[in-house]
C-alpha cells in the first residue's frame, strides 16, 4: 500500500476540519496528572486547530474567521497533550475480505492519527500481534510535520502469525501516559474481552472499532464447504443451507449484542463498521454521529 494509494491530498485537507470529540474526554480524565490543562494563559503561541464545541470562545481567532468563515482556536504550548494510541489487530484474520479488513483498519487509525497530529496531539502505534518477542510500535510522534512518519509506519505493519496477542505490551504503555485509545479489530477470539477490559480500566478514553467484511455479517454461501480458520487453520466442513444461515445471523446479532452492552457497562464506546463503508462517509458522517468526531 503506497502512501499515495492511502489518502489523497483533497482528503487530507478534508481532515484538518475536524476535531476528536473525545479528546475532551480524555482531557478531564487525566487533568492534574501531568501539566496545566489550563488554556490560553501561556504567551507561547504554537499552532491553530478547528473550533471543537466547549472550547472556550476566547480562543478564537476571529482574524482567521474573517478571512476564512471558519472557527479556529489558538493553541498554547501550555495546552495540556493528549496520547492517541491506535491499537491495531494484525492476526491473519483481518488479512480478508473485500475490502480487506487489515487495509482498512490501517486507514482508518491513519485518519483519526492524521487528526490528532493536526491538533498537536501525541500519537502511538501498537500492533497487537508479533512473530517476535514482543510487538512492533510506533513511539509517540507530534505535529503535522509527522504524519509522514505515521503513514509510512502504518504502512509498514503486515498480519502477524498467530503467536498469541501480546497484552502487556499493549496494556503497559497506557499505564502511565493516559489519553485516548483507539482499538481496530475483528475481535475474533477469547481474549478480546479481557484486553478491553484492562485498557478501559487504565482510565482512558476508549473506543472499539468492530471492523468486519460484510461476508462475515451476511454470508451468501450455499452448498457444501470446507471451512477453514485463519487463525489456527483448523478445518470444519459446513452445509450451507437456509436454517444453517439463520442460524448462523441469530448467533452473529447476539455476538454484537454481547459486545454492545460489554463496553457500555465500561464507558468504552462501541463502533461496528463493514468495510464496505467508504472511508469518506465513516470519518465525515459516521464517527460524528457516533461521537467521536466533530
Amino acid at each position: 500500500m503506497t502512501t499515495e494509494r492511502l489518502f489523497s491530498e483533497s482528503y487530507l485537507r478534508r481532515l484538518e476540519s475536524l476535531a476528536l470529540v473525545f479528546r475532551r474526554l480524555a482531557a478531564t480524565q487525566t487533568q492534574g496528572e501531568r501539566r496545566s490543562s489550563r488554556r490560553g494563559h501561556s504567551v507561547e503561541f504554537a499552532d491553530f486547530r478547528p473550533y471543537a464545541l466547549g472550547d472556550d470562545f476566547r480562543r478564537i481567532d476571529w482574524n482567521a474567521y474573517a478571512r476564512l468563515e471558519k472557527l479556529f482556536v489558538k493553541l498554547f504550548v501550555e495546552e495540556q497533550e493528549i496520547t492517541i494510541n491506535l491499537l491495531i489487530d494484525n492476526s491473519p484474520s483481518m488479512d480478508w475480505g473485500e475490502p480487506n479488513k487489515f487495509e482498512y483498519a490501517i486507514r482508518t487509525a491513519a485518519s483519526l492519527g492524521y487528526i490528532g497530529l493536526v491538533n498537536l496531539d501525541r500519537v502511538r502505534v501498537q500492533a497487537m500481534y508479533s512473530s517476535g518477542e514482543r510487538a512492533p510500535s510506533l513511539k509517540p510522534v507530534r505535529g503535522k510535520r509527522s504524519a509522514l512518519t505515521l503513514f509510512n509506519y502504518l504502512q509498514s505493519l503486515a498480519p502477524a502469525k498467530p503467536e498469541g496477542l501480546i497484552e502487556n505490551s499493549v496494556v503497559e504503555p497506557l499505564k502511565q501516559d493516559h489519553g485516548i485509545v483507539f482499538v481496530f479489530s475483528d475481535l475474533f477470539g477469547d481474549h478480546w474481552q479481557n484486553l478491553v477490559n484492562r485498557v478501559s480500566s487504565l482510565g482512558n478514553a476508549v473506543a472499539l472499532f468492530h471492523i468486519l467484511s460484510p461476508d462475515e455479517i451476511e454470508p451468501t454461501l450455499s452448498g457444501d464447504f470446507s471451512l477453514v480458520d485463519r487463525e489456527n487453520q483448523a478445518e470444519v466442513e459446513v452445509t450451507a443451507d437456509f436454517e444453517t444461515l439463520r442460524q448462523y445471523r441469530k448467533i452473529f446479532t447476539a455476538w454484537q449484542t454481547q459486545w454492545q452492552q460489554f463496553c457500555a457497562a465500561r464507558d468504552v464506546a462501541y463502533i461496528p463498521v463493514t468495510t464496505t463503508i467508504a472511508i469518506e462517509e465513516l470519518m465525515f458522517s459516521t464517527l460524528p454521529t457516533q461521537g467521536v468526531l466533530v
